[in-house]
């Protein structure tokens, strides 16, 4: 079995069910990495899962690690730790044992961060709509902590989640849309009803704000697959729904073998 190589260097929980993992790395250099890519992190069958831990359907092979990827959350200028944002899967072979870990505790990172889910090929002037639902969110942070403020365009992010405590990241996507012009934040909630406090914001679903026209009423044009990007990821339903609803507005996804405007992350 692989050693573990890297130490979780900070842990917040964010509700419930999600958490920010800070893993540094023992030993060995970050390698360099373009921010929205993903890495693979993973705990050996022995690890003690944490105590809301449902069974798992299948049993993991004891010879191996449990691995999985996901997308880097910290900036691309850091080589201090990578961070992540995690939902808890109960009845899952690698989050149960995830969120039993504590600071200090050990951890395996995986050393080639891959992921076509990236900014630098679009021109400087075209617009980004950054959509993402949960832990989708998670590239955006990245992207947005390294370099993409400082592109020409409009950048917005419309991040969809049950309630307001699921919303990770939301004072930091509040203070940037406050510095910086170019920057918009659009949160929403489905399921306002179950809130502490009451929810002033938006309570829709995704492709409903965008069906209205909302980042047309912030930047004073519409957004086209002209002068607009849009990357989608979470939910795979809004991902496949946002993707119908655009390629009728004429935007067309992005693949390996065709260059186009929609561009989605689908392994969350």
């Amino acid at each position: 079995m692989e050693e573990l190589n890297a130490v979780v260097q900070q842990v917040v929980q964010v509700s419930p069910i999600m958490k920010v993992f800070r893993i540094a790395p023992l030993g060995w250099e970050l390698p360099d990495f373009k921010p929205g890519q993903f890495v693979a992190i993973g705990l050996p069958p022995s690890s003690e899962k944490c105590a809301e831990a449902t069974d798992e359907p299948v049993e993991p092979d004891q010879e191996k690690l449990i691995k999985r990827a996901y997308s880097i959350a910290s900036s691309n200028l850091s080589k201090d730790y990578v961070e992540f944002y995690i939902t808890l899967v109960h009845s899952g072979a690698l989050t149960p044992r995830l969120f039993n870990l504590n600071i200090g505790d050990k951890i395996w990172m995986g050393n080639k961060f891959v992921g076509m889910f990236t900014l630098d090929q679009i021109p400087s002037d075209q617009n980004i709509v950054l959509i993402g639902t949960g832990t989708g969110v998670a590239p955006y942070m990245s992207m947005l902590r390294s370099d993409a403020l400082h592109r020409q365009g409009n950048i917005v992010v419309i991040h969809g989640a049950a309630n307001s405590w699921d919303l990770g990241y939301s004072s930091e996507l509040n203070l940037l849309q406050v510095l910086s012009p170019k920057f918009k934040y659009i949160p929403t909630i489905t399921n306002p009803e179950r809130e502490y406090v009451p929810w002033n914001g938006r309570t829709q679903f995704i492709q409903d704000i965008w069906d209205e026209g909302a980042i047309e009423k912030l930047w004073g044009f519409k957004p086209t697959a002209e002068n607009t990007h849009v990357f989608l990821c979470g939910n795979p339903r809004m991902v496949q729904g946002m993707i119908d609803a655009l390629e009728h507005e004429g935007f067309k996804e992005h693949t390996r073998k065709e260059i186009g405007q929609v561009h989605a992350e689908k392994f969350n």
